[in-house]
């Protein structure tokens, strides 16, 4: 991968910057909301639990525990922000969201691009996905309802981690998970960046805002940082659509949940990660909501919004089922656009 000029990476590196204080700031004033305040009132969230035991804050989790007895199922959260910006903190709404639904919830951090280029935000996913096997009962989770979800970078991470159970891998930390012998029973790949590389192939589609070509450009540089000698299966894990559409897993696949808005450019790894998981003989549900940009499901007032939250927990009652059951199978497919 050629080095940028100077100026292009100032460019992007300032435009990094103003995200992060834009969702930072939304973050914290939507915390401080009225409404906010009520949905967080009597919420038991256990805060900053590590998962790996290294000291560093992008290894620890915070827990959101439902009320009611259990056992609970289980959503691992991956939070977004181009592999770059944004915390466990930004997605606390997220969090709040599955924990309302009676969701036990382990909300991650993990290492963050470009001073911890891949593989290690899979490399920290894949530890926390190791650590909720071994500890999710003590707080009540039922492991044969566990869900991963995650939006944009979150998206390829929680794709990957399925992966990376279904999949026998070299890497150790993939290995690791595919022998717990536990694969999710449903992942929530919302609006993901699934093919790392070759980011400039979403302008090549369509017509595309030069701001929003570079924050996306910015992920790949970001993430794979020099990777000039690295093979296409070295990479697998960073471009999880590549090898889902590449190779048959070991195991089937989970059902698949992807909304995606129709304004978003990332749209097209949706549809090809929903083709190719069908394509295996397993189940996904690529779902397009009309005139929606990017992460529009974050904002949780507006009525597409409130409507990729319904479909998304529909999904997982429906994936909640007998996986191999017929009627269940064929509830889990592509829906028309919205």
């Amino acid at each position: 991968m050629s080095a940028d000029p100077i100026h292009v990476r100032i460019r992007r590196r300032s435009g990094t910057m103003m995200m992060n204080g834009l969702f930072q700031g939304a973050s914290t004033l939507g915390k401080a909301h009225p409404r906010a305040r009520r949905a967080l009132r009597g919420v038991q969230i256990i805060k900053n639990v590590p998962y790996l035991r290294t000291g560093m804050g992008e290894h620890l989790l915070d827990v959101y525990v439902p009320s009611g007895a259990g056992p609970f199922p289980i959503a691992l959260y991956v939070h977004g922000g181009g592999f770059k910006i944004l915390s466990k903190e930004t997605h606390w709404s997220m969090a709040l969201r599955y924990q309302h639904a009676g969701y036990l919830v382990f909300n991650i951090n993990y290492r963050l691009a470009p001073a911890w280029p891949f593989p290690s935000a899979i490399e920290d996913a894949c530890s926390a996905f190791e650590w909720v096997v071994k500890n999710a009962g003590r707080y009540g989770g039922d492991l044969d309802r566990l869900v991963l979800a995650g939006e944009s970078a979150g998206g390829n991470l929680v794709t990957a981690l399925a992966a990376a159970s279904c999949y026998e891998r070299p890497e150790g930390f993939a290995r690791r998970v595919f022998e717990t012998g536990h694969v999710p029973r449903a992942v929530v790949a919302a609006c993901g960046i699934l093919q790392v590389t070759d980011c400039d192939r979403f302008a090549r589609r369509k017509r595309i805002a030069p701001f929003v070509v570079d924050r996306i450009v910015e992920c790949e540089h970001a993430y794979l940082g020099r990777v000039d000698s690295a093979t296409a299966s070295d990479l697998d894990l960073a471009n999880p659509l590549l090898l889902i559409e590449r190779q048959k897993p070991d195991r089937p696949l989970p059902p698949f949940f992807a909304p995606v808005g129709t304004r978003d450019p990332l749209l097209d790894d949706s549809r090809r990660l929903a083709a190719a998981i069908r394509g295996h003989g397993g189940s996904a549900q690529a779902a397009y909501y009309q005139g929606e940009i990017h992460a529009f499901h974050a904002m949780a007032w507006r009525p597409n919004a409130l409507k990729c939250w319904r479909d998304t927990f529909a999904f997982l009652d429906r994936a909640m089922l007998d996986a191999h059951a017929p009627e269940a199978h064929a509830a889990l497919q592509d829906t028309a656009l919205r």
